[in-house]
């Protein structure tokens, strides 16, 4: 596969991935949190507090709310930083519109709650997981689902704070308006429905972490082996990490040897496994996990650099 090809194929599968995330996200948030009335944080908690309130197509304030956040962000960040944005509010819109339709009604004209009556906290538990997992598969294939993602991207061009604070203290203030909207019923019925949107953002946090982190886990190998050479080549052609070879001393044995030393991402360990087996089943192989690794193909490393002040 020429590079152009493994360019193509590369953004192509970004957005395959990326749209499976989007119909996953709304599976859950359609089916097993809007029949319940569970408000989230983000765009598509104000679209569902609109739609609990009026009745309003929560597709239709998603659009139109992410719409106005675009124009402001593309200002800001750029036309390049947005373009898989626009794609997944285009295809999320028109899959909340679809899942709306598709849902059935029941004799008061609201959505059959897929669980059945009580079952509020296991709905909102299974749909957290659906939406929270959703998310993680978007932002791992480079997509983001705009709304409260753009806010945050802005005030963190220009201010020294991290995104995930700025989209708590978003999330915070959409669930708890909540509380202040007569419509949902009396004082202790708003302070339920406040306490459940508290707990969506926990769960889906946790889940939008639990698959990132996954995905980005690595681990290091130490292989000792007499066929430290062979071993050497085949990792370093047949895998997309470098090799390091480290000189080792045998206490015991006072006999020299070779250390191979290896990281790489822990879903690689069955591969380099099976290549170190296939050349030397005898090899002494030790695989610990490490906290985070960075540069040379891993993650960057995010601090900034402190500038001299001008004299």
């Amino acid at each position: 596969m020429t590079v152009d090809h493994q360019i193509i194929w590369n953004e192509a599968k970004d957005y395959i991935f990326i749209t499976l995330g989007l119909i996953l996200f709304s599976i859950g948030f359609t089916c097993f949190l809007m029949p319940y009335e569970i408000v989230t944080g983000g765009v598509s908690g104000i679209s569902a507090i609109i739609y609990y309130a009026t009745s309003f197509p929560n597709s239709y304030t998603y659009f139109l709310v992410n719409a106005l956040l675009l124009v402001i962000g593309l200002k800001i960040l750029g036309w390049k930083f947005l373009v898989k944005t626009i794609y997944a509010i285009l295809v999320l819109t028109f899959l909340l519109e679809f899942m709306r339709k598709a849902m059935p009604l029941d004799e008061t004209g609201h959505f059959v709650k897929v669980l059945g009556e009580g079952q509020d906290f296991m709905s909102l538990v299974i749909g957290c997981i659906m939406t929270g997992s959703a998310l993680g598969i978007v932002f791992l294939n480079n997509g983001s689902t705009g709304g409260t993602d753009i806010i945050a991207a802005s005030v963190t061009k220009f201010h020294n704070v991290s995104i995930g604070t700025v989209l708590i203290f978003v999330d915070f203030i959409i669930i708890g308006s909540c509380f202040f909207i007569p419509q949902f019923g009396t004082m202790l019925e708003r302070t339920t429905m406040v306490v459940f949107g508290f707990c969506t953002m926990v769960i889906e946090n946790f889940m939008l972490d639990y698959i990132m982190e996954r995905r980005r886990q690595s681990v290091q190998f130490f292989i000792f082996s007499n066929k430290w050479q062979e071993i050497a080549n085949a990792l370093g052609t047949q895998t997309d990490h470098g090799v390091t070879i480290l000189d080792g001393h045998g206490w015991y044995t006072g006999q020299q040897r070779k250390v191979i030393c290896l990281l790489a991402r822990k879903n690689e360990s069955t591969n380099i496994f099976r290549l170190i087996k296939m050349i030397d089943p005898n090899a002494f192989v030790s695989q610990s996990s490490v906290i985070g690794v960075y540069g040379e193909g891993f993650d960057q490393i995010k601090v900034k650099i402190p500038t001299e002040e001008k004299k």
